[in-house]
């Protein structure tokens, strides 16, 4: 009880003091709107959930991180703001910040993420690319 008494006097101070959780500092992207921006042919997608798991279903024409995370301002190509965005597996999952730091320190400004990552595609019924066929 006396937690439960805690918890509610702090979110009361953070609401009448206006505090408020810090917003990502990259935004989210959903799924139909990531699907327009591939259609356009102006996204350059991230996948960040390992090689292995890359092989077995991204979402098509996606880099996969890992494979070149030493040269990755190389494979992004030169328009440091042509939109990126970037995933991992699923609303859990936080991998894709170390990547988009990492993008955003390499000097790229249009970075955003699909918070529904690869599973969320997956069950949006979208399409995936497979390497392990």
């Amino acid at each position: 009880m006396k937690t439960l008494f805690t918890i509610l006097i702090a979110v009361l101070c953070s609401t009448l003091l206006g505090i408020k959780a810090p917003a990502s500092e990259f935004p989210d992207i959903s799924v139909d709107t990531l699907e327009e921006l591939i259609k356009s042919g102006e996204v350059v997608l991230v996948d960040v959930n390992g090689s292995k798991y890359f092989a077995k279903g991204h979402i098509p024409g996606a880099i996969d991180f890992r494979a070149h995370e030493e040269e990755i301002a190389t494979v992004l190509g030169e328009n440091q703001s042509v939109p990126i965005v970037v995933y991992c597996g699923s609303p859990s999952c936080e991998a894709y910040e170390a990547a988009a730091i990492m993008i955003r320190d390499a000097g790229y400004t249009n970075i955003r993420h699909l918070s529904a990552g690869i599973s969320g595609w997956i069950g949006a019924g979208k399409e995936t690319a497979r390497l392990d066929q």
